[in-house]
């Protein structure tokens, strides 16, 4: 199976950025651990902090991968058009944020794009990524 992580905006700073809400890891790092727990599958990644990258690699993934794992970070509260990319998805997502969402400000409480996907995973910190993972292999496997 194949199995394409999508993060959106800021992600790409985790390990500096906000360590008491996001840790210490840098994704790089968290993304070799995630694809040896599951080797016998293809997980890749894309992380833009632009949402019209994010709505092609959205629309890529539905072509060429088996499940999406998409945190749109900020873009969840706030995209239509990542929400209607989403809604043209052919393959199941699991929407996931490494904070809980609901502990954060009252903005951050609703998620856009949420109503599209299989399923919302919160607050975990980055296992929530392999949370994810499982949930599609063991759905579409």
């Amino acid at each position: 199976m194949h199995i394409r992580v999508i993060n959106g905006p800021n992600l790409d700073l985790l390990g500096t950025r906000e360590p008491a809400i996001y840790g210490t890891r840098t994704f790089a790092d968290y993304l070799r651990e995630l694809q040896a727990a599951f080797p016998a599958h293809s997980i890749d990644h894309f992380q833009s902090n632009e949402e019209g990258a994010l709505i092609n690699a959205i629309r890529q993934a539905g072509r060429e991968c088996s499940g999406i794992v998409l945190n749109a970070a900020g873009y969840s509260h706030t995209s239509v058009a990542i929400r209607d990319a989403l809604a043209l998805s052919s393959v199941p997502v699991v929407e996931v944020h490494i904070s809980n969402i609901h502990a954060r400000e009252e903005f951050r409480h609703r998620s856009l794009t949420a109503v599209h996907c299989v399923g919302v995973i919160t607050g975990f910190g980055l296992e929530g990524y392999r949370m994810a993972v499982d949930h599609l292999l063991r759905r579409t496997g």
